[in-house]
C-alpha cells in the first residue's frame, strides 16, 4: 500500500547558499504571519511532522540564531519570534515538531560539531533555552539532532557517543521527547548484525535514511532493496523506528554547489513506491522551496513549486479516494 508524505523538513534559512537561491533571499524578510502561513499550507497536504533543520547557524565568518539567546546575535529578519511563529501554526494543525539541537559550531564541521566539548557546551544551553521557551507547546514531540553522519558501511563510534549524549540530554528535560537523526550513505549501509548491534547500542527513537534520489546518489530502482534490508535489521533490533527522508529536489548543475529546484511528481511517486512497502513515514527533504501552495501570501521557491504543491496534492486525492 502505497504511504502519502507525512512530514517535511524546515528552515528559515538554508545553510548551503548556493543551493538556497530561489528562496533564501525571499524567507529572510518573511513575517511571522508568513511562517504561520508557509506551516498551515504543510497542513494543507495532510502532513504531521515538522523537522526544523537550524535553531542557530555559524559559518567560518558569521553565525545567527531563530530565537532569543546570547549564543549567537538573532537573525537579521523580518520575523520577531520564527520558532515560536512555527510553533503557534503547528499547535493549530495538530502537526509534531523536531526541535533541532544545531549548528553550534561550523555547519560543515560535522565531525568537530560531534567531538567538540564547547560545541556540546553551547548546544546543551541552546536545548535548554529552546525548551524553556517553547517546550510547554503540545506540538514540541522531540529533538533533531543535524550534524548527519554516513554509513560507510556502518557508524562511527563517535556518532554514536554524540547520539547517545545527546539523546541522554534531550530526554532529561522530558523523558517523552522522541530523538530524531537522518543519516546518509543508506546505498552503503550494510544492515547485518553488526549493524543490528549499533542500533541496539544506539539511543535514538526514529532514524530517517536518506534515499539519495536528489544528490544523485541512488535511483528510484535500487531503494527497495536497501529498505527492506533495513527493515529486517530494525525488526530484529526492535529499538527504533524506520523511517524515510526523502529528497524531492534536483540541482540545476552540480550537486551541493547549485541551485535546488523541484523534482517532477513522476520522479517523487516512484520513489514513494519504492519505499512505501518498508518504512513507517515518509518525510521529505523538503517542503519549503519546493512547494507553494497556489495563490500563498508566503511564497518562496522555485516557480515550479507550484506546479508541484498541485501535482502532489492531485496524487494524494487520488489516493486517499
Amino acid at each position: 500500500m502505497l504511504k502519502p508524505i507525512t512530514g517535511t523538513w524546515f528552515e528559515f534559512h538554508h545553510h548551503n547558499i548556493a543551493e538556497g537561491k530561489y528562496w533564501n533571499p525571499v524567507c529572510r524578510w518573511f513575517s511571522d504571519a508568513q511562517w504561520e502561513t508557509k506551516v498551515d499550507e504543510i497542513a494543507s497536504l495532510g502532513m504531521k511532522y515538522i523537522v526544523l533543520t537550524a535553531s542557530a547557524l555559524r559559518y567560518e565568518d558569521w553565525s545567527e540564531s531563530y530565537f532569543r539567546t546570547d549564543i549567537y546575535p538573532f537573525a537579521d529578519m523580518g520575523a520577531k519570534d520564527p520558532i515560536g511563529a512555527m510553533m503557534r501554526a503547528c499547535e493549530r494543525s495538530g502537526i509534531k515538531v523536531f526541535m533541532s539541537a544545531g549548528f553550534y559550531g561550523v555547519w560543515t564541521d560535522t565531525i568537530g560539531n560531534m567531538t567538540s566539548p564547547d560545541v556540546q557546551k553551547r548546544a546543551f544551553q541552546a536545548m535548554e533555552e529552546l525548551y524553556a521557551q517553547y517546550g510547554r507547546s503540545p506540538a514540541f514531540y522531540g529533538w533533531y539532532l543535524p550534524d548527519e553522519t554516513g554509513t560507510y558501511p556502518y557508524y562511527q563510534d563517535l556518532f554514536i557517543k554524540y547520539v547517545n549524549e545527546y539523546s541522554a540530554f534531550g530526554k532529561s528535560m522530558d523523558p517523552r521527547h522522541q530523538i530524531l537523526i537522518a543519516p546518509y550513505g543508506t546505498n552503503h549501509l550494510k544492515a547485518d548484525d553488526t549493524y543490528v548491534r549499533q542500533l541496539e547500542e544506539m539511543k535514538c527513537d526514529i532514524i530517517a535514511y536518506q534515499d539519495e534520489i536528489g544528490v544523485r546518489k541512488s535511483r528510484p530502482e535500487e531503494t527497495p532493496a536497501f529498505y527492506e534490508a533495513l527493515r529486517k535489521a530494525h525488526d530484529k533490533a526492535g529499538t527504533s523506528k524506520l523511517w524515510a527522508d526523502m529528497e524531492v529536489f534536483e540541482f540545476e548543475g552540480d550537486v551541493y554547489k547549485s541551485a535546488l529546484y523541484p523534482a517532477a511528481m513522476e520522479r517523487i511517486d516512484r520513489q514513494i513506491r519504492s519505499l512505501s512497502p518498508f518504512v513507517d513515514e515518509i518525510l521529505i527533504y523538503q517542503y519549503p522551496g519546493m512547494f507553494n501552495k497556489p495563490g500563498t501570501t508566503a511564497f518562496c521557491g522555485h516557480p515550479d513549486s507550484i506546479r508541484l504543491y498541485n501535482d502532489y496534492k492531485a496524487w494524494l486525492d487520488k489516493l486517499n479516494k
